[in-house]
Order: C-alpha cells, then sequence, then structure tokens
C-alpha cells in the first residue's frame, strides 16, 4: 500500500480513482491523462511540492523505471499499445495500481485490506501482491465492460481470496 498519503473517503461502488481523474480533469482525453502521469514525475524530478494525486502518480511511476522511457519521450505519450503487440500498457499497468492504491486506502470493496494483507504475506513483498491483484483486478474490469454492467466486488473479492490462500 502507498505510504504517506491520506486516504481518500470511501466511494459507494469500487469506482477507480483514475476513472475519476479522467472523467472529472481530462473528459476521455488519453493524451491529457498521459501528461499529467508526465508532469506528476516532472515535479518529482524537480523537487517542486506535489498535491496527493500527483505523489500517488510519482510514488507508481517512481516503481517502475521501466516505464521512465515513456514519460521522457514525446513520442511515447501518444504511443498506441495493442493487445497483440506483446508491449505491456505502462500507462495502464501504472493505472492500476494507482486504483488499488485508492480501493486499499479506502478499503473498498469492503474486506479488501485484510485480502490484501494475506496475498503480501504469501508473497512477501507489497509490489508483488498488487501485480498479482492487476490480474483479478483486469478481469473484473474487463468482465463488466463486456457486460456493460459495474464490476461484481464479491467475485472481484473472491477471485483475491484465491490468491491469498
Amino acid at each position: 500500500m502507498f505510504v504517506g498519503i491520506a486516504p481518500t473517503p470511501p466511494v459507494a461502488l469500487s469506482i477507480p480513482l483514475l476513472s475519476q481523474v479522467r472523467a472529472g480533469m481530462f473528459g476521455q482525453d488519453r493524451e491529457q491523462l498521459r501528461r499529467f502521469f508526465k508532469s506528476s514525475w516532472d515535479k518529482r524530478l524537480a523537487g517542486e511540492p506535489l498535491q496527493p494525486l500527483e505523489q500517488l502518480v510519482a510514488q507508481v511511476v517512481e516503481q517502475h523505471p521501466e516505464y521512465h522511457q515513456h514519460l521522457t519521450a514525446e513520442n511515447r505519450l501518444k504511443a498506441e499499445f495493442p493487445g497483440d503487440s506483446g508491449e505491456t500498457n505502462p500507462w495502464l499497468h501504472m493505472g492500476m495500481h494507482i486504483t488499488l492504491g485508492e480501493q486499499l486506502a479506502a478499503d473498498r470493496p469492503a474486506g479488501l485490506r485484510p485480502v490484501y494483507q494475506r496475498i503480501v504475506a504469501k508473497l512477501g513483498d507489497p509490489h508483488a501482491a498488487e501485480h498479482a491483484m492487476m490480474e483479478c483486478l483486469g478481469m473484473a474490469l474487463w468482465t463488466a465492460q463486456r457486460a456493460g454492467e459495474q464490476p461484481d466486488e464479491r467475485g472481484y473479492l473472491d477471485c483475491l481470496e484465491r490468491i491469498g490462500r
């Protein structure tokens, strides 16, 4: 879990913060969202003060040096990452870390924190635990999107419980 970030108030559903940022600040503009990641990282590198969301983004970027090239090369801000390319979409990956951080801070869905703690205990590393959890998060979001419904919180937690056993 991310240390030093004040938790946000719980939300009614497991709505990822990244979606709120996209809708509230940028509409559906993917490039602007990516530029927010870049500006947060640039501010961190320059030692400038960061807002809480910028801190969270900078922490995630810091954990992923393999993605720093995407934040420094202008052409990488517009890069496409089709599913069949074999290349991980760094923006999606970092966004999922942010989503998990916000879910853990709010313990949403209810009961997520103890499941996360079991996964960390099993895997021995919080970052590795988040990577394992991303499989369940991705599946829950993909299934909900295909069905045109809200994510199934119980199914999501059940998937996470299987990892934590």
